[in-house]
């Protein structure tokens, strides 16, 4: 199931203080499942682990009520929390590269989010690559978020107090379209961006330390953009890489979450200071001992599930 095993202190790039004892022994349970390493696999192959993966978010949350839809040619899927509405909306892109992940795979992690948020979640299924290239899912998260803001009162939410929110590559997306709703509309209230990808072109130290994982190697991060982007001028557009914008004040407040061994490390706590210094209310959230992915590890991590209670809170605060 798991892509990758601890690495030895002794290894070049390996963690050099100790992984939580949470996430080592997940990724030593992960090792003895066995796996290739993941930039060897298949298209097909890194999808179905990640469809696995998602039982270790433990079991799925009851919410008021889930249904599947579409915003225009985008499928969606919404939960809607208990209580009486109109609720705040949370527009969800799950992570996964732009290659990987779906509605399922991180279906645990949005019924966790309406329940601590009390907001509608709207997880969007947009076009992954290398079936749809850059900017295919930059398009079709634009086309949801504005799809949710004409058409919340049809599912109970209000249209005035919107936030978008995602992981990874989620977070990359949440970024963009956070940027180009401040110049189009509509007007966001909070960005949730855990860990997320927001420099393409990135060589911060955390992306040779942590070069080669646990879980996330920057291998892996290869493969997704070569299936993802259609050259290397890609990279440093700002709607692949939004913290290359010219400008970031104005911004929606924001919620950026680290994990120490994780590649992405240093481009997100850049992220977070640049929006501080734009104007940007803006939180950064370090999580010691943890990796890439440990959002969705809820039932085996309790940083996980304390993540969860907190990005509840930040959305709960700014959509009140």
């Amino acid at each position: 199931m798991g892509p990758t095993a601890p690495q030895d202190d002794d290894v070049e790039g390996a963690p050099t203080v100790p992984l939580h004892p949470q996430v080592e022994a997940l990724l030593n349970l992960m090792a003895e499942q066995g796996g290739a390493p993941p930039e060897t696999m298949t298209v097909a192959q890194n999808r179905a682990m990640i469809r696995e993966m998602a039982a270790v978010s433990g079991p799925p949350e009851p919410v008021a009520a889930v249904r599947d839809d579409r915003a225009g040619d985008v499928p969606v899927r919404i939960y809607r929390p208990e209580g009486t509405g109109p609720f705040p909306v949370l527009v969800f892109y799950h992570g996964g590269g732009w290659v990987i992940g779906d509605l399922d795979s991180h279906d645990p992690v949005c019924r966790s989010l309406a329940n601590r948020s009390g907001a509608v979640v709207v997880a969007v299924d947009y076009r992954l690559a290398p079936e749809h290239r850059f900017p295919a899912a930059v398009d079709d998260a634009v086309a949801a978020l504005e799809w949710v803001h004409a058409h919340a009162a049809e599912f109970d939410g209000d249209p005035s107090r919107i936030a978008v929110g995602g992981d990874s590559a989620g977070g990359n997306l949440s970024a963009v379209v956070a940027q180009h709703a401040r110049d189009h509309g509509p007007a966001l209230r909070f960005q949730l961006l855990v860990y997320p990808a927001v420099d393409a072109a990135d060589q911060s130290p955390s992306m040779t330390e942590n070069a080669q994982g646990p879980l996330l190697t920057v291998a892996w991060i290869e493969w997704f953009m070569g299936h993802y982007l259609t050259g290397e001028q890609d990279a440093l557009d700002p709607r692949m890489s939004p913290a290359r914008t010219t400008d970031l004040s104005g911004l929606p407040p924001a919620l950026v979450v680290t994990a120490e061994f994780d590649p992405l490390r240093d481009q997100g706590a850049a992220y977070a200071a640049a929006l501080n210094a734009a104007g940007v209310k803006t939180e950064l959230r370090e999580s010691p001992g943890m990796i890439h992915g440990f959002l969705q590890f809820g039932a085996a991590i309790d940083d996980s599930r304390a993540l969860l209670d907190e990005a509840g809170a930040a959305l709960r605060a700014a959509l009140a």
